[in-house]
């Protein structure tokens, strides 16, 4: 049993007690449910922005905590700050330490697309991540079927959030894809065994359809990496530990994007 089947067998535990706390009529009368999400595509191709999703991420299952001691607001306010075209924010608490606190106080202090990062297995998640204020929603292709995937894509885009789908391999995206989709995400991360290699998204961007954005995902800390990566066609980066690990994860932005 891997830590990812772990996760997700935790998870359907979770969302059952989630369902039983808060229904889904109560979720709908959240004041965040009605507003309108921000495009996620706008932002990722602003010119005057950075092409990067800046993760807030304090533990993971194979790091243990990365960081602890800041705020979600001194955080995303510095990732805003240092040209962030997204935010993305763990929601899982049992494995990341995260909140639907975090997320609801990203989406409160800032003015760009917040992703809300869980593992999405359920439409419940979907109708509680617009609740919180989310505008971006990622779907993991190792985890769903490409029915499941296509029932959360298409609920997701009939309330206006945007959809990230996350794969790993070729197989993943080849039974993946569907309209419903606006961005695919690389994981350069094997969730068996936590290993990473960026030559993941090389070696799986020509085969990504031209109507999607690409993302590259995890193993990210050179600048260097990110012009390869803008020259191989990927529109954004997901960065997390990299910033997270420092002291001032907005800083650590700040200076990794002069080096840009």
């Amino acid at each position: 049993m891997t830590i990812l089947d772990t996760i997700v067998a935790r998870k359907k535990v979770e969302v059952q007690q989630a369902k039983r706390r808060t229904s889904y009529t109560k979720l709908e009368e959240s004041e965040l449910f009605t507003r309108e999400c921000y495009s996620f595509k706008d932002f990722l191709l602003d010119p005057q922005r950075t092409g990067i999703i800046a993760e807030f991420k304090r533990k993971s299952p194979s790091k243990g905590i990365i960081n602890d001691k800041v705020t979600v607001k001194q955080v995303t306010n510095g990732y805003a700050a240092a040209g962030a075209s997204a935010l993305s924010v763990l929601t899982d608490t049992d494995f990341f330490m995260g909140k639907k606190a975090d997320l609801i106080a990203a989406r409160k202090d800032n003015n760009i697309p917040v992703l809300r990062k869980d593992f999405m297995i359920d439409e419940y998640q979907i109708i509680e991540a617009k609740s919180l204020g989310a505008d971006i929603i990622l779907l993991i292709a190792a985890i769903l079927t490409p029915a499941e995937i296509q029932k959360l894509a298409s609920l997701s885009k009939s309330l206006g959030l945007n959809v990230l789908l996350e794969v790993h391999n070729l197989e993943e995206l080849e039974r993946s894809i569907n309209p419903n989709l606006d961005a695919i995400g690389v994981n350069n991360r094997n969730l068996a065994d936590f290993t990473v290699s960026v030559e993941t998204s090389y070696s799986l961007a020509p085969h990504i359809p031209s109507e999607f954005l690409k993302i590259s995902e995890s193993a990210i800390s050179n600048p260097e990496t990110i012009r390869q990566l803008k020259q191989a066609g990927f529109n954004g980066f997901l960065i997390g530990e990299n910033f997270m690990k420092q002291t001032d994860p907005g800083l650590a932005m700040k200076e990794f994007v002069s080096q840009i």
